[in-house]
């Protein structure tokens, strides 16, 4: 029997597209969250949007402004809303800081000698991945806010106060379900990535839906919780500005170990855990 010959396509200028940052996102949303499952997984897409938003408050803390974020999460409908007590984003640049990718104060190494997130894709993703997405920003009695439908800007404005407000920023948002198929945040995920942002950052408060969670010892917190009575000795603590390390032995015939790089727990490992 005769092999029929390929069909050939034609492949010319029509067939080369631009796309705009939002639409690289939606269409190539793996690329930036991964996976777009129900929420069922740890590492599910809607989780990694949260994250995005707490890192910035997590880098607020690091470099000394804001010991509190508030998160108010609907396990409903899905709608997230973090508030930090940071610097807040400067006023002009709100819009931008949420929409335009590479665009950010973290690649400055005077704002930010540590920060959790660097590439500035985080709230740009999150944003372009909601089906409605909330920014504003409080500095020194004024605020600038915006409105997103889709990653799409729907309206924005600047003025003063009309309440008191610490400075800080607040984000909201709805993963969009076109994208997050039936998605739905299981408590238990967002309570383990919220604990182990707290082991990282001795001293954070993190209070989700009125309860708090907050580590006082760090690492050290995370090896008496997770070892609790099986530990053969107290467990060998080290800190340094850059370096945390703890270790114990137990009884256990297993080996388990927690690594964390960048201000991220790494539940994969990876050169820095096998070095």
């Amino acid at each position: 029997m005769a092999s029929q010959s390929p069909v050939i396509q034609t492949y010319d200028d029509k067939h080369i597209q631009t796309l705009s940052d939002v639409e690289h996102i939606r269409k190539r949303t793996g690329m930036y969250i991964g996976r777009t499952s129900d929420g069922s997984q740890y590492e599910d897409g809607i989780y990694i949007l949260l994250k995005e938003v707490l890192d910035n408050a997590v880098d607020e803390f690091i470099m000394g402004f804001g010991k509190k974020v508030e998160i108010s999460l609907d396990y409903n409908s899905g709608q997230v809303m973090v508030r930090d007590y940071g610097r807040g984003i400067p006023l002009g640049k709100v819009v931008d800081c949420v929409s335009r990718k590479n665009t950010g104060g973290k690649f400055n190494d005077d704002v930010f000698q540590f920060s959790v997130g660097m590439n500035g894709v985080g709230t740009k993703a999150v944003n372009a991945l909601s089906a409605d997405f909330e920014v504003r920003s409080f500095r020194d009695g004024e605020f600038s806010e915006a409105f997103f439908k889709k990653g799409e800007l729907v309206s924005q404005k600047r003025g003063r106060c009309a309440k008191p407000e610490r400075n800080g920023t607040l984000v909201r948002f709805t993963p969009d379900d076109g994208i997050f198929k039936k998605f739905q945040f299981r408590e238990e995920h967002v309570a383990r990535r919220l604990r182990m942002y707290a082991y990282l950052n001795a001293g954070l408060v993190l209070e989700v839906n009125g309860e708090r969670v907050v580590s006082e010892n760090g690492l050290l917190d995370l090896i008496h919780d997770e070892a609790q009575f099986e530990k053969l000795y107290a467990p060998f603590h080290y800190r340094s500005k850059t370096l945390e390390l703890v270790f114990t032995h137990t009884n256990r015939f297993s080996e388990d170990y927690y690594s964390f790089v960048n201000g991220q727990f790494t539940n994969d490992g990876g050169v820095h855990l096998s070095a």
